[in-house]
């Protein structure tokens, strides 16, 4: 008899199935050559939602320790990002007095993208970077890096070290730990009285009203609304205080968090936001099984257009070796035999293989030579910059595509 998986935040047994998108790789990562082909694990791939806290997870198969202490995934190649976090730091600065005095805290701080611009500034920092290969890019470009993964114990280990943190940013990983209860925990300890924690996290809402399943993979754990979040954040203390939507990696939210007693005021952008969760029927767990259908019709769609591309003689190759977009050729099936190969500007991917897929990563200027019929985008949150950069592919008559949430020409 095969064990009923719990939720991770309140023990409640996880009945109800979000999106069942079979066996998959882990999306990042990614394979040095051929002979490793052969002996790729693969994982369930089962997202799940509590019917008590509304918090949507996926079974925990895989550790964090395996995914997250070799890294294939730097910051830094994407411009956008980087102008977004660049605007964050500023004002942030601005906002909360942020001088030589203070000391900011990112948790999964990447190759340094934001604490630089900190650094920049005089204003000490610390990041908080599990894998050794990302944190090393760090240190080489003046930002501090602690190499571990982030807790109630290594928040106390800081905290003796430095000092509580006047801001503590969390980009993108909130979804990423498993053990919900320790980070959280983690981030109360860490903060200073009326400090201020800064959460980005994809939005529950934009994943299911823009059928983003392909978002949906091994290392990220958990999917939040603004109303889980809160129910995560309230069990250690911790209240949101203001929310910002974005529009980065498909849609975010950018929650700013203080401890319950703390002096922050209550925005009335937090019940904005959880009105339009409501309206969409977020607050009712009968909203969430017929999810899966609308990821069946996609996964057709794609696949059908690639195969009419093939008959008619056309070459297909894909932009950017982004985890979403494994999970979507991957739970829909496609590979060598409907797309070429990929491309990527992360040199760190390029001469490498997708996992599960097996498409050869090269160069963004391979298309110059090969002049492809059709160029499929996989990370369509950022298919407005790929378009831009790839504008003389117009002049070979090349046309861009996004799958999600529908087959479209850009």
């Amino acid at each position: 008899m095969i064990d009923t998986p719990t939720c991770r935040l309140c023990r409640t047994e996880l009945s109800i199935t979000f999106c069942d998108l079979g066996s998959t790789p882990l999306a990042n990562s990614y394979l040095k050559d051929a002979s490793q082909f052969q002996d790729e694990p693969w994982f369930p791939l089962h997202a799940r939602v509590c019917s008590n806290c509304l918090l949507v997870q996926v079974d925990d198969v895989v550790s964090a320790a395996e995914i997250f202490s070799d890294y294939a995934y730097f910051s830094s190649y994407s411009s956008s990002w980087l102008a977004h976090c660049k605007s964050f730091a500023e004002t942030a600065m601005k906002r909360f007095a942020l001088d030589q005095d203070s000391l900011v805290v990112e948790v999964a701080s990447n190759d340094g993208y934001l604490l630089k611009n900190f650094v920049e500034a005089g204003i000490p920092v610390v990041g908080v970077e599990p894998a050794g290969n990302v944190a090393e890019v760090a240190q080489a470009i003046g930002v501090r890096t602690d190499v571990s993964f982030f807790g109630t114990a290594t928040a106390e280990r800081l905290v003796k070290e430095y000092a509580h943190a006047n801001l503590v940013v969390a980009n993108n990983v909130f979804a990423h730990v498993p053990d919900l209860n320790d980070l959280t925990a983690g981030f109360a300890l860490m903060l200073a009285p009326d400090g201020v924690l800064s959460i980005e996290c994809p939005h529950l809402l934009q994943l299911v009203s823009g059928a983003q399943f392909d978002t949906i993979y091994h290392e990220h754990y958990s999917y939040y609304s603004l109303h889980a979040a809160m129910n995560v954040l309230a069990r250690h203390g911790l209240r949101v205080f203001e929310v910002a939507e974005l529009s980065t990696h498909g849609g975010s939210l950018r929650m700013l968090i203080c401890k319950n007693e703390s002096w922050h005021q209550l925005d009335g952008s937090v019940e904005r936001v959880l009105e339009n969760e409501r309206a969409l029927g977020l607050h009712d767990v009968a909203t969430y099984p017929a999810f899966g259908e609308r990821v069946q019709a996609i996964q057709d769609g794609l696949r059908n257009f690639l195969q009419a591309e093939k008959d008619a003689g056309r070459t297909v190759v894909a932009y950017g070796a982004a985890a979403k977009g494994n999970t979507l050729l991957n739970s829909a099936g496609i590979g060598e035999d409907l797309i070429s190969y990929v491309v990527d500007k992360n040199p760190h991917k390029q001469g490498h293989f997708l996992p599960g897929s097996h498409l050869a990563i090269f160069d963004p200027e391979k298309l110059v030579v090969d002049k492809p019929s059709t160029i499929l985008i996989l990370p369509w949150n950022i298919a407005d910059e790929v378009v831009e950069q790839l504008a003389d592919a117009r002049d070979w008559g090349a046309s861009f595509v996004t799958a999600i949430p529908e087959v479209r020409l850009r």
